[in-house]
C-alpha cells in the first residue's frame, strides 16, 4: 500500500511537471498566463497602496472575518479596491511586510510583463533582489523609534525588530542593519570600496609619503582530465603458413559513461557593471588637477572593433542542451571478434585443395578476421595468372558451402589476391561500441558518420561533407533503414541544434516518424506546414524547390562575404566579421534524407530528379548534403544524372548483380550475406562493412531525451516555394490574345470526356502533340484541369459545361 501511494505521488509530480513544460514551451498559453499574472500584480498593487492611506478604517470592519464583510453588505469598506482589496491589503501589507510589500507586487508584475509581452526581463534576479530589500526596508522602519504606523511598518518588520533588539541589543540591532544595508548596495551596483584606499593611497603617493598598492587578481586556469575512451580494436591477422598460429585479441576497454559534450551554463548570473577608478564617490577630498594627456595616432586608432569583440556562438540559444549520452544504447557485451581455429583452419585447407585441384599453387596465405566475414588473402605461386583464380569463384563457394564468396584480385595496394568468406558465427556490431570508439569520440569532422567496422575490424568513420553526397541501395529487409538510423543517431550525437537541420522525406511515412520529437532541435520544414517529416509528393517537390531557393539565397550570402564555402562563412560570421543587417547570418548545415526514392520518381519523375540533380551539383560548398535510398536500384531510378553527382554510394545484398552493376559500377553486393553487410564505394576503392546494429527503442530514447529538453519554438524554416500551380483558377500568365483559337473547343471535349490528356486532343482535334501541350498548359493555367501528376492523366476540375461557362466567362 506505501509503495502504491509512493507510486501515485511520484506520478503526480512527474505529471506536473510535463504540465508546467508543456505550459512553458506553448507560446499562447504562456502569453495568457503572463497577462492574468500581470492583472493580477496590478491590483494587488493598487490594493496594497489603498491600504496605506486607509487601513486605520478598513480594520474594525476587517476584524470580523472576511466572510462577515462579504456577507454584509451594510459594512463601509474604504480601499479603492473594496472588501476585496482590503482584505489583501490587510494580508500582505498589515500583517506582511508594510510598506515593502509594493515591492513585492512588482515583482508579480515584472513576471507577467516577462510571460505575457515577452520582454527581456530577468525576474527570478528581481524577486531575489526585492525579497531582501522588503526585508531591509520593513526592519529598518521598526527599529526607527518613531511611530510609522502597523501598515507602514508590517508585522514582519515588527517581528524582526524585537528579535534582533532582544539578541544584540538596540544599538546592535543598527549596527547591523547599517551593515548589511551596505553589502547590500555595494553587490548589487558592484562597487568597488577598495576605490576609497586607492585614491587615498595615490595621493599620499603625489606627497613622497606612500606608495600605491596594486593588487593582483589573477586566477589560476581550471584543468579538466580527458575521459576514458574505448580505444579501436586491432586487426585479427593469422598466418595460416604457421604451425602454431596465435591470434592477439585486444581487450575491451571499459566504455565511457558520459555527456559527450556538455554545454551547461549558470542561470542568472549577475552582470558586471564597468566602474572606473574615477568614479565619483560621496569622500570629502580636495580634487588634484589631472594634466591633459595627448594620445599618439597609433592609441587612438588602436579603438575596440567589432573584430575584437568576443566570438558569437551559435549555441547561446540553446545554451543548456545536453548532448544524448551512451547510456540511452543497448550494451550487448562482448563485440569483440572470437576466431574459431579450427574454422580458419578447415577454410584453410580447401581453399588450398581446390585451387590445386586446377593445378594452382599457393605461396602464402594469412586471414583477416572481421565481425561476420574473414578476408583470406593469398599470394600465388609465380607465373600463375590472376583471372584464373578469379573464375574459380564458384568452385570455392561450393567447396567451402559458404553463403557467397567475394574475390578481390588484387586487393588494392597489395600485392596478394582476397578471399572473402562469412564467418559460421557472425558478431553483432552495436551502435553504442561505435560512437564508445575513441576514432568517433576525437574525430574532428564536419559531419562525422560512424558506420560500422570493416573486415579489419576497425571502426568505419566518414565525414559527409566531404563525400558531399551519398546514395544508397539495397533489396527489403538488407538494412538500409537501420544504416539510415545510424547516420542520424552519428550526427546526432556530435552535432548541436545550431549546427545541422535535416530535412526527412519519408513517401513510406512509417520509417522516420520517430524523429518528430526533434522537430523544433534538428528538423527544417516549409512554412505553414504542420508536420516536419513529409510524406506527401507535392510538398517533397515544393521542399526540393525551396532548398534549391535556400541553396542560392546562400550562395549569395558567400558572394558577398568574399567566401568560396560554408565553413569559411561561419568562421567568418563568428569572428564578428559579418554585418547581420546586411542579411548574413550564421548557416547551418543541411542534410536532406529521402528513404524511398524509386516512390518518389515513379510518381513525380522529372520534378524530383532535376532539383535534386541540381543540388547534388552545387550545393556542396553551401552546407547542403543528400542521402538517397532505394530498394529498387534499376537504371530508370537511378539515372544517370543521380550517378555523375553521388560519388559515395552504399550496396547492401541485392538480388542480381545488374543491380550491383548500377549501384556501384561493379559487381560484389549481389554476394553479401544480408543482415547490414555492406559495400561503400568512395572513388576507385570499394570497402566491405558490417553496418552497426541500432534497433528501433534505442532511436526512440535518444528522440526523446533530446525533445524533452529546450527547444526553439518551431523548426528550422525554409525559404517559401510558391508552385506555378498556386495560382489555378486565375488565368494570370496568358491572356486572351495568348490563347489558342481551339481552347474553349479543347475545354468542353476535357470537361465532357473528364480526362485531361495532350492525347485526347491530339485525336479529337487532330493537332500536333506540340499544339495539344499548349492547349494542355493554357487549360491548367486557366484552372480547368490540374497539375502534371506523372504518368497519369491531369485530373479535370470542372465538372459540367454549365461550370465551365462560368469559367470561361470570368476569364
Amino acid at each position: 500500500m506505501a509503495r502504491s501511494t509512493k507510486n501515485s505521488s511520484t506520478l503526480r509530480v512527474t505529471d506536473l511537471k510535463e504540465a508546467w513544460r508543456d505550459l512553458s514551451e506553448s507560446p499562447s498559453l504562456r502569453a495568457a498566463l503572463g497577462l492574468f499574472v500581470l492583472f493580477v500584480g496590478l491590483l494587488g498593487f493598487i490594493a496594497s497602496a489603498s491600504t496605506l492611506g486607509t487601513w486605520t478604517a478598513d480594520y474594525s470592519a476587517m476584524e470580523l472575518g472576511f466572510s462577515q464583510v462579504i456577507a454584509q453588505r451594510g459594512i463601509e469598506i474604504q480601499n479603492i479596491l473594496g472588501s476585496l482589496g482590503a482584505a489583501v491589503g490587510m494580508l500582505v501589507t498589515v500583517r506582511g511586510f508594510g510598506a515593502a510589500s509594493l515591492l513585492l507586487w512588482s515583482v508579480v508584475m515584472a513576471y507577467g510583463l516577462k510571460w505575457g509581452l515577452g520582454l527581456p526581463i530577468k525576474a527570478g534576479r528581481w524577486f531575489r533582489r526585492s525579497l531582501l530589500r522588503a526585508v531591509l526596508i520593513t526592519s529598518g522602519f521598526a527599529l526607527i523609534p518613531w511611530d510609522f504606523g502597523d501598515a507602514v511598518v508590517g508585522d514582519y518588520g515588527r517581528f524582526l525588530a524585537q528579535w534582533s533588539t532582544h539578541l544584540v541589543g538596540s544599538l546592535g540591532s543598527a549596527l547591523a542593519w547599517i551593515l548589511a544595508t551596505t553589502v547590500h548596495v555595494v553587490w548589487v551596483f558592484q562597487l568597488r570600496p577598495q576605490q576609497l584606499g586607492e585614491r587615498l593611497a595615490a595621493r599620499s603617493a603625489a606627497f613622497g609619503a606612500v606608495d600605491p598598492v596594486t593588487v593582483d587578481s589573477g586566477a589560476e586556469p581550471l584543468v579538466v582530465a580527458d575521459e576514458e575512451l574505448l580505444p579501436d580494436e586491432a586487426p585479427n591477422v593469422v598466418d595460416l603458413m604457421d604451425i602454431t598460429p596465435v591470434v592477439p585479441v585486444s581487450p575491451v576497454a571499459p566504455e565511457p559513461a558520459m555527456d559527450i559534450a556538455p554545454w551547461d551554463e549558470p542561470e542568472d548570473l549577475p552582470e558586471p557593471t564597468l566602474v572606473s577608478s574615477t568614479q565619483d564617490l560621496d569622500l570629502e577630498v580636495d580634487a588634484i588637477p589631472e594634466p591633459e594627456i595627448v594620445l599618439p595616432a597609433a592609441a587612438l586608432a588602436a579603438t575596440p572593433k567589432a573584430s575584437d569583440l568576443d566570438p558569437y556562438d551559435p549555441r547561446r540559444d540553446l545554451s543548456r542542451y545536453q548532448f544524448p549520452t551512451l547510456q540511452l544504447l543497448n550494451d550487448y557485451g562482448q563485440t569483440t571478434t572470437k576466431v574459431d581455429q579450427e574454422e580458419l583452419e578447415a577454410n584453410k585447407e580447401r581453399i588450398v585443395d581446390t585451387l590445386r585441384n586446377y593445378k594452382i599453387e599457393i605461396a602464402k596465405i594469412k586471414a583477416t578476421v572481421g565481425p561476420t566475414v574473414t578476408l583470406y588473402e593469398i599470394v600465388p605461386e609465380a607465373g600463375i595468372r590472376i583471372s584464373k583464380i578469379k573464375s574459380l569463384e564458384d568452385d570455392i563457394a561450393l567447396s567451402l558451402s559458404a553463403l557467397g564468396i567475394r574475390i578481390i584480385a588484387p586487393i588494392p595496394g597489395k600485392g596478394t589476391i582476397g578471399i572473402e568468406v562469412p564467418n559460421r558465427h557472425p558478431q553483432m556490431v552495436s551502435m553504442r561500441s561505435v560512437l564508445a570508439s575513441e576514432k568517433f569520440q576525437k574525430s574532428d569532422m564536419d559531419l562525422p558518420l560512424a558506420l560500422g567496422k570493416t573486415i579489419s575490424n576497425e571502426v568505419f568513420v566518414v565525414d559527409l561533407a566531404k563525400m558531399p553526397h551519398l546514395l544508397m541501395a539495397g533489396a527489403t529487409g538488407q538494412g538500409k533503414s537501420v544504416g539510415l538510423n545510424a547516420i542520424l543517431a552519428s550526427i546526432l550525437y556530435k552535432k548541436h541544434p545550431a549546427e545541422v537541420k535535416f530535412v526527412l522525406v519519408d513517401p513510406k511515412k512509417v520509417e522516420l516518424t520517430l524523429f518528430n520529437t526533434i522537430e523544433r532541435h534538428f528538423l527544417a520544414k516549409l512554412p505553414g506546414t504542420d508536420e516536419a517529416i513529409i510524406t506527401d509528393t507535392t510538398k517533397v517537390i515544393h521542399t526540393l524547390n525551396s532548398l534549391c531557393i535556400e541553396m542560392d539565397q546562400r550562395y549569395e550570402l558567400l558572394k558577398s562575404a568574399f567566401v568560396r564555402n560554408l565553413k569559411e562563412y561561419n568562421t567568418k560570421f563568428t569572428a564578428r566579421k559579418l554585418n547581420p543587417e546586411e542579411g548574413h547570418r550564421y548557416l547551418p548545415y543541411i542534410v536532406l534524407v529521402i528513404d524511398e526514392f524509386a516512390d518518389l520518381i515513379m510518381t513525380a519523375g522529372k520534378e524530383v530528379e532535376t532539383p535534386i540533380a541540381r543540388l547534388a551539383q552545387l550545393a556542396r560548398a553551401i552546407g547542403i548534403h543528400l542521402i538517397v535510398a532505394t530498394q529498387r536500384p534499376s537504371v530508370n531510378v537511378i539515372t544517370g544524372i543521380i550517378k555523375a553527382n553521388f560519388p559515395a554510394r552504399i550496396a547492401f545484398k541485392v538480388s542480381a548483380k545488374i543491380d550491383s552493376r548500377t549501384i556501384l559500377d561493379a559487381g560484389g553486393a549481389e554476394q553479401l550475406i544480408g543482415k547490414g553487410d555492406m559495400l561503400i564505394s568512395s572513388g576507385n576503392d570499394l570497402i566491405r562493412l558490417q553496418c552497426a546494429f541500432l534497433d528501433t527503442p534505442e532511436v526512440e530514447q535518444v528522440c526523446e531525451f533530446i525533445g524533452g529538453q529546450q527547444g526553439y519554438p518551431d523548426a528550422y524554416q525554409l525559404p517559401e516555394y510558391e508552385s506555378e500551380e498556386s495560382g489555378l483558377g486565375g488565368g494570370g500568365n496568358y491572356s486572351a490574345d495568348e490563347r489558342d483559337s481551339m481552347f474553349e473547343e479543347a475545354a468542353r471535349i476535357v470537361v465532357i470526356h473528364q480526362q485531361g490528356s495532350a492525347s485526347l486532343l491530339q485525336r479529337k482535334l487532330k493537332l500536333g502533340y506540340n499544339r495539344a501541350g499548349r492547349l494542355i498548359d493554357q487549360l491548367e493555367d486557366a484552372g480547368i484541369i490540374g497539375p502534371f501528376e506523372g504518368s497519369k492523366a491531369r485530373q479535370v476540375l470542372i465538372q459540367d459545361e454549365m461550370h465551365l461557362n462560368e469559367r470561361l466567362n470570368n476569364l
